[in-house]
């Protein structure tokens, strides 16, 4: 599995949400119905990992929050860890609340996710429109992949708004493409939320996440990115995070800008 192959990057962040008809709010409805579930089930994980934090306090195990389901984590017959833990990066503050990535789980999140990528503003980057088995295809290829890409919620204030992929771009076939170095991490992110769309909040996640890696994966200097040149809000986006417009480069299905954003450079930019 290709984590660069929908090279979508922060589609429908900076773009807006345009008129919404009769069947579009419906769409809404349906979606905010899958919000509040997961919100309801994210939440009782996270009392669940409070509990299990006061029985280590006890001299019990501590299974950390929302590390129920760790993919960052290999399992056994599996390779080293190869993103550093995510899992366990806990959240970092925003000026909207806590954020934090939390990795898919499948049979929790695959409803929200599919009800996103048949958003016509993302399908049009994602291609992944369709039958919710689509979406399912594409998570399980990275979750049962070797862990170099981790698919994850994107958790805001408690509600999950947003899709991201982090995935090593220099074990990625992405890095036939341009002179990557080792440990290089890239990020694709889709804002899933219409009412999040329009108003930065892409371009200030992006940067923070962007550092979140760099703080929690010492032997990475760069965080990289490919999104379409087509979605000019997406590149805008990312050089509005710190990130610098290296290159074009040809990759399957799209022409992508190659952005970095630089760990010597990140107090600068």
């Amino acid at each position: 599995m290709s984590a660069a192959t929908p090279g979508p990057g922060v589609n429908g962040a900076e773009g807006t949400a345009g008129t919404v008809g009769e069947g579009d709010t419906l769409e809404l409805r349906t979606a905010d119905a899958f919000t509040d579930e997961l919100v309801h089930v994210l939440t009782q994980e996270l009392q669940q990992g409070a509990t299990q934090q006061q029985g280590e306090a006890q001299g019990g195990d501590f299974i950390e929050l929302i590390a129920c389901d760790r993919p960052s984590t290999p399992a056994a017959g599996r390779g080293p860890d190869l993103l550093d833990g995510l899992a366990e990066w806990g959240p970092v503050s925003t000026g909207e609340g806590p954020f934090q990535l939390v990795p898919v789980r499948v049979e929790r999140d695959l409803p929200l996710v599919a009800q996103w990528m048949n958003d016509p503003a993302v399908a049009a980057f994602w291609e992944l429109a369709g039958p919710e088995s689509a979406t399912a295809d594409h998570l399980r290829a990275q979750l049962d992949g070797d862990g170099r890409s981790i698919p994850c919620l994107g958790v805001l204030g408690g509600v999950p708004m947003s899709y991201w992929e982090v995935y090593r771009a220099d074990l990625d076939p992405v890095a036939r493409h341009y002179p990557a170095r080792p440990h290089d991490t890239g990020l694709h992110l889709l804002i899933g939320r219409v009412a999040d769309r329009g108003r930065g909040i892409g371009t200030d996640l992006l940067r923070r996440v962007a550092d979140h890696v760099l703080d929690h994966r010492p032997s990475c200097t760069r965080v990289v990115a490919e999104p379409d040149l087509r979605n000019t809000a997406s590149v805008a986006a990312f050089l509005g995070a710190g990130f610098r417009l290296t290159r074009e480069i040809e990759l399957p299905g799209k022409r992508a800008g190659l952005m970095i954003r630089d760990r010597a450079l990140r107090g600068l930019l």
